[in-house]
């Protein structure tokens, strides 16, 4: 089981993501409208459009749990 969370940025800061184990251990940061670098390096390459689609869809501040195989 993995987690995300949305996380609104303020004037100068944009908005980011932060991709969560089971264990709520930071597996991912990055930046909402440029998530394929750091999922790559994460290793959720194959997982890019299911992650692009839950992000378009949650709501900021809230932890979402999530699926990934």
């Amino acid at each position: 089981m993995h987690y995300i969370v949305k996380i609104k940025g303020k004037v100068n800061i944009p908005d980011y993501v932060q991709l969560r184990d089971e264990n709520f251990t930071l597996l991912a940061y990055f930046r909402v409208d440029r998530p394929e670098k750091a999922l790559l390096k994460a290793g959720f390459a194959e997982q890019t459009s299911l992650i692009k689609k839950i992000l378009n869809e949650i709501p900021f501040g809230k932890l979402h749990p999530l699926e990934l195989k």
